[in-house]
């Protein structure tokens, strides 16, 4: 079992930065690929990025150039640069065997933590 556990979010101004921070616990997160998620009112889940076992990353379209995904020990990041207020969701973390963008294929996911962007 990998408990996750997001933390960093919070309300800003169109414009600002923000860190998001995934602490695992249980088993060590560097054995598994992931993921960044993240679920807006009233729309699907959404893939944002991921970075593999080895560092490898994949970013979705919408945040490509100002989302960074990274790791270290025991905690994954991303770092959300040049907010928009579309980018306002709840995000998630998750942790999968293998390197998926669809949210079916991650095992374990934090409780989420809320980001909202003003204009």
């Amino acid at each position: 079992q990998v408990q996750l556990v997001e933390s960093g979010g919070g309300l800003v101004q169109a414009g600002a930065s923000l860190r998001l921070s995934c602490a695992a616990s249980g088993r060590t997160i560097s054995n598994y690929h992931v993921g960044w998620f993240r679920q807006a009112p009233g729309k699907e889940r959404e893939f944002g990025a991921y970075i593999s076992r080895s560092g490898s990353v994949r970013y979705a379209d919408s945040v490509k150039g100002r989302f960074t995904v990274s790791r270290d020990k025991n905690t994954v990041y991303l770092q959300m640069n040049s907010l928009r207020p579309e980018d306002t969701a709840v995000y998630y973390c998750a942790a999968a065997r293998g390197l998926y963008v669809g949210a079916d294929g991650y095992e374990y996911w934090g409780q989420g933590t809320q980001v909202t962007v003003s204009s």
